[in-house]
């Protein structure tokens, strides 16, 4: 059993459009805090042995200047790699996926000894998403991918016996997996409505998210 609405609470979720060199690049931040050290969350992150246990089954070189695969997803090459000290951590890869290129970057803050913040932040250059593909879903289509994650994530912390990342998909079709990707698309909705978005182009980019991943209709 998943408490889908204390999940969904729990993440603090942001939408920044900026400028860059000249290019438009919208950046997605999400947040969450686990009840681990600091030290465990990066090696649940980081290592090739624990991240199949909440996410996907990674391979490569997962080091700075390795590459990595994860199966039937994204690749890329690591950029940036920073492990726990001073209470801060971090990495940074390219995500690698459908012949384009993203960012993302994870930092890890120690709050206190057995309390972590992660942080996620996926950049995309408004040039390489497909037309019409932000208009129809907005923030949601790759935002509410990474609230599965970092649910996963957090049961992995909290030691569910009975988590199984392979079930993700079949469990999207459950009364909790549509209130759970509801709620995440939902979220979405309100940080693309602060981003400054009118309230009824983002509820409709927020319907069509959620009836991407659940196969349910706005009125289910």
């Amino acid at each position: 059993m998943v408490d889908v609405d204390a999940q969904v609470a729990a993440v603090t979720r942001s939408l920044r459009d900026e400028r860059v060199d000249g290019e438009s690049l919208f950046t997605q931040t999400l947040s969450q805090s686990y009840p681990s050290p600091i030290d465990d969350v990066w090696d649940a992150v980081t290592s090739a042995e624990r991240v199949p246990r909440w996410f996907l089954p990674i391979s490569g070189d997962l080091r700075l200047g390795g590459r990595y695969q994860l199966e039937g997803n994204a690749g890329g090459e690591v950029l940036e790699c920073a492990r726990p000290q001073d209470g801060s951590a971090h990495y940074r890869v390219t995500w690698e996926y459908g012949g384009g290129v993203t960012w993302l970057t994870v930092r890890l803050t120690a709050v206190a000894a057995e309390t972590t913040t992660l942080a996620l932040e996926h950049t995309s250059r408004e040039s390489d998403i497909p037309p019409g593909f932000w208009e129809q879903f907005g923030p949601g289509a790759t935002g509410v991918g990474w609230d599965g994650g970092l649910l996963g994530l957090a049961l992995h912390l909290s030691r569910k016996s009975d988590h199984n990342p392979e079930a993700a998909p079949d469990w999207a079709f459950t009364d909790e997996g549509r209130a759970f990707y509801r709620g995440a698309a939902d979220g979405w909705r309100d940080a693309h409505i602060a981003a400054g978005t009118a309230p009824d182009d983002a509820a409709r980019a927020a319907d069509a998210t959620y009836g991407f991943y659940t196969g349910a209709t706005m009125t289910e």
